[in-house]
Formats: C-alpha cells, sequence, structure tokens
C-alpha cells in the first residue's frame, strides 16, 4: 500500500523578509509609491547583495522602491528611521519573493506564519496605491495594471427633465388620462391620475488637450473618454485639443479601448504639437456648440492651460461655452499636485467663467470628476 502524505506546512519567513517588507510599508505610508512589485524586487535583490550590511540595504531599496529625485529625501529619512538599530546577521533565504505570492493565500488559515499580515497588506494595497498614483510617473507595467483599473469606473449620465410625461402616483393631475378612466366607468368619479416629466441623459462633451505637454496624459484621458462613450455612447462627444480640433467620437465608440486609441492617434493629426486653445475652443463653439452640441450639455475640458496664444481669447471661448452649456468643468492634471497655483496664463483667464476646476491626473481624480458629471 502507498500512503500519501500532506505536504509539510510553510516555514516562517526569515527574520530579515519581516523587517524589509515593513521597511517597505514604512516607505509606502511615507509617501513613496511602492507597489507590491517593487516590494518584492527589494526583497530578492537584498537578499542577493546581503542583508546584513546596512550599505546594501540601503542601495537596493533605493534602486527599487523610488520612483524618481522628488523621493529620495522622503527614502533617506524613512531609511534612517527604520534601520535605526542593527540589521539583522544572517543571509535571508533566497526565495524570498514566494512569501510575497503565498501571503494571499493563508489569508483564511489558522497558524499562519509571522510576516504574512505584512506581505497581504502590500499585495492587497498594490491596486489602492496605483489609483492615488500620477498616471504620467507610472512605469509600463504599471501603466497597464492601471489600465485595467478603467473597467471599474462607475459612470452616471447626466439627467435633465424633458416636456415629455410619465405616470406617476404624485405630481401634476393627467387630465386626460383621468377623464378616459371616468368613461370607462360610464361616467362615475374615480381617482386621480397624475404625471411627472420624465428625464433623459444630458449630453456629455469631453474636448482632451493632446498637445505636448498633455502627452503622459492623454493616453488615460482618452482611456477614460472611451469608458463613457461605452456607457452613454448616443449622448457623448469626444474632441481632440491642440493646434487643430478634431472628432474623434467615431473612434472612442470601438468596443476595444486599444483600437480606439489606435484610430484616435490615425485621425489625430497635431498630436503632441503646439497648444491653440482660445483658437480651438472658439472652431468648436462655432461649428458645433451653437448648433446645438453644446447647449445644455456638460462640457470638461481637460488640459494644463498652458496657451501659445492670446489668454484673453481662451476666456472669452470659455465665457461663451459657459453660457450655452449647463456645466464647464476644467480638469487639469496639476490641479492635485501640491502647490499649484491656477497662475499660468490660459487657465487664468478662463477660472473666472469655470463651474469647476477639478485635478486630472490619477484614477481618483477621474472618479471624482465622473461624479461631478452625474450630478450635473
Amino acid at each position: 500500500m502507498i500512503v500519501l502524505s500532506a505536504p509539510p506546512p510553510p516555514s516562517p519567513p526569515h527574520e530579515g523578509v519581516e523587517i524589509f517588507l515593513g521597511f517597505a510599508r514604512a516607505c509606502r505610508s511615507a509617501g513613496i509609491g511602492v507597489t507590491p512589485d517593487r516590494a518584492q524586487t527589494f526583497v530578492a535583490a537584498t537578499c542577493r547583495l546581503g542583508a546584513g550590511d546596512r550599505h546594501n540595504a540601503y542601495w537596493a531599496g533605493r534602486s527599487t522602491l523610488c520612483s524618481g529625485p522628488d523621493d529620495l529625501a522622503t527614502y533617506d529619512q524613512t531609511f534612517q528611521a527604520w534601520f535605526a538599530a542593527e540589521l539583522p546577521t544572517g543571509r535571508p533565504r533566497p526565495p524570498a519573493s514566494r512569501t510575497l505570492r503565498q501571503a494571499d493565500l493563508a489569508a483564511d488559515q489558522g497558524g499562519e506564519a509571522p510576516g504574512h499580515e505584512h506581505a497581504v497588506a502590500v499585495l492587497a494595497s498594490g491596486e489602492e496605491t496605483l489609483r492615488h498614483r500620477d498616471v504620467a510617473t507610472l512605469s509600463a507595467a504599471e501603466r497597464t495594471a492601471t489600465n485595467r483599473l478603467f473597467a471599474s469606473l462607475d459612470v452616471r449620465a447626466p439627467l435633465r427633465r424633458s416636456r415629455r410625461r410619465r405616470p406617476r402616483r404624485r405630481g401634476d393631475i393627467d387630465a386626460a388620462r383621468t377623464v378616459r378612466d371616468q368613461l370607462r366607468r360610464a361616467g362615475e368619479p374615480g381617482p386621480l391620475r397624475h404625471r411627472s416629466p420624465k428625464p433623459r441623459p444630458r449630453r456629455v462633451v469631453l474636448l482632451i488637450d493632446v498637445s505636448g505637454s498633455m502627452e503622459p496624459y492623454a493616453d488615460s484621458l482618452l482611456r477614460l473618454a472611451h469608458r463613457v462613450v461605452a456607457e452613454a455612447p448616443r449622448t457623448t462627444e469626444v474632441f481632440t485639443l491642440g493646434t487643430r480640433l478634431t472628432r474623434v467620437t467615431a473612434a472612442m465608440r470601438q468596443r476595444d479601448p486599444d483600437t480606439a486609441l489606435l484610430l484616435a492617434g490615425q485621425v489625430v493629426p497635431d498630436w503632441s504639437g503646439g497648444t491653440r486653445l482660445g483658437e480651438v475652443l472658439r472652431a468648436f463653439t462655432d461649428r458645433w456648440g451653437r448648433r446645438g452640441l453644446a447647449r445644455g450639455a456638460v462640457v470638461v475640458i481637460a488640459s494644463d492651460g498652458w496657451e501659445r496664444g492670446d489668454p484673453l481669447l481662451l476666456g472669452e471661448q470659455v465665457e461663451r461655452l459657459s453660457r450655452l452649456a449647463r456645466l464647464v468643468v476644467w480638469s487639469n492634471p496639476h490641479r492635485g499636485k501640491v502647490g499649484y497655483a491656477p497662475v499660468q496664463g490660459g487657465i487664468a483667464a478662463a477660472l473666472p467663467y469655470l463651474d469647476a476646476l477639478v485635478a486630472g491626473h490619477s484614477m481618483a481624480s477621474f472618479a471624482e470628476l465622473l461624479e461631478l458629471v452625474a450630478d450635473a
């Protein structure tokens, strides 16, 4: 008889692995964009270089956990605070990355090994961390993961009242239905019938700046536009702004977002070019807005506000839009950064005529923008 024995339970992770996972978590709490992949790479690099050497641990973390020069000062302070005591002696076992991958499998099992909670926290917070990261600073792998989050955005079309009425229990008295009911009862009086306005979707117009200064955000903004068009294809219009005005609504109606962006790139002649927001907005208002596209609509302008032309012209055109549209919202990717002030010539000229100036640099800011549009 062959007796099959159960595999032995996983052994507890080395003490050094716990310390380094905790340090990665401390860096993330301090404001450094540490993702699960970076934490795993940091642990593996430290194990390979030698965990007992403070110099090796410092450079391994600096090379894997920091996104850019802005993170170095915060990293140095966190490193000094975390590793005030001596680093553990001895060499952690090389397959430390295995602990990261197995952490989510042991969440509901009793007797978890010490350090698993840190690993689970690192993995579980990856998606939430990406939601708040500036899309312009993401690596290729992080951008791919972020692109998958667009499908989870909650898109609700704004509503408006229409002239059509629908039967309701409360509202205005529906005289015609009330009389017809009495005729069916041979003139006997009966309950009054009521009606109220039937809500209809309100048009949403997205004007996306694809100039050179907006190149790091253009891809994400067009993916956001694709998400809105997918939910409300009949009431959503998408245009790109640069040196020219280009309507890309047909391309955004493709089911696959990558295909939609590819088609949009083929029809936009001024991608990563200059910016003439005033002239382009005037062209939009003259050709599309006054003919009904912007009347009563929610107009979203996604741009950083850098204007090569006359800022006064931009202010005049935004004022024209504000008289036509229900709501004019400006989404600026720099609005969500510390120390930002709307002092650029273009944004300063348009600010008095805007209903809202919001951030537009991360998935969290995109969700807030969609919430603002839905409540219009």
